[in-house]
């Protein structure tokens, strides 16, 4: 399953009852969780017989999340991932179809594809470098120079951030009828711009 080595498969049930208990989760996260997720899985476990261990990364867990609607609250899988002190890979799967999710400084997601077509990519030379390349590949992040992984989206945060504070401002540009604040505005729009 998702192109991952045959001696990586675990295939055991987490209840949903146990992952409550453990991580005493209120009535309201709990309702919010069963609102969303069907079941979980450990669907595979990538680690020291599959690739050499990583400074960082030991192991790599891939969960197999049965959603019951596609149009998920993204907090559920973010809390899942915070709770549970692993590298993980959630395949969220709903009627045949399949988004790949993880955790990185924040929920980063994959598009939604056939379940079939689905694949973890393990490139690398060790866990470091494998975990590495599979956010960046879910994400679609594309590292630029010496970045490490989160610190290469904490950039394309920024940068997005950026951008939008730039196209707010275009607007008000665009819709300010006064000469004197349209001329403030077009200010901050330059220096906005030289950031970039």
């Amino acid at each position: 399953m998702f192109g991952l080595p045959e001696n990586s498969v675990v295939g055991k049930q987490l209840p949903k009852t146990a992952i409550y208990a453990k991580f005493a989760m209120n009535t309201a996260e709990r309702e919010r969780f069963d609102a969303d997720i069907s079941r979980i899985a450990i669907a595979n476990v990538v680690d020291t017989r599959h690739l050499a261990e990583g400074k960082d990364v030991k192991s790599i867990y891939v969960f197999a999340v049965q959603l019951k609607r596609k149009d998920y609250d993204p907090k559920n899988i973010a809390t899942l991932a915070k709770l549970i002190e692993q590298k993980i890979v959630f395949a969220l799967m709903f009627e045949g179809e399949t988004q790949l999710a993880t955790y990185c400084t924040r929920l980063i997601t994959s598009e939604w594809q056939p379940t079939d077509d689905v694949k973890v990519p393990l490139a690398g030379l060790n866990l470091d470098s494998v975990w590495e390349n599979i956010v960046a590949a879910i994400g679609s992040i594309t590292i630029v120079g010496s970045n490490t992984i989160a610190e290469q989206i904490a950039e394309d945060d920024a940068h997005a951030k950026l951008m939008k504070q730039i196209e707010q401002l275009e607007h008000k540009v665009r819709t300010e009828k006064q000469p004197r604040k349209k001329l403030e505005l077009f200010e901050k729009l330059k220096e906005l711009k030289k950031k970039l």
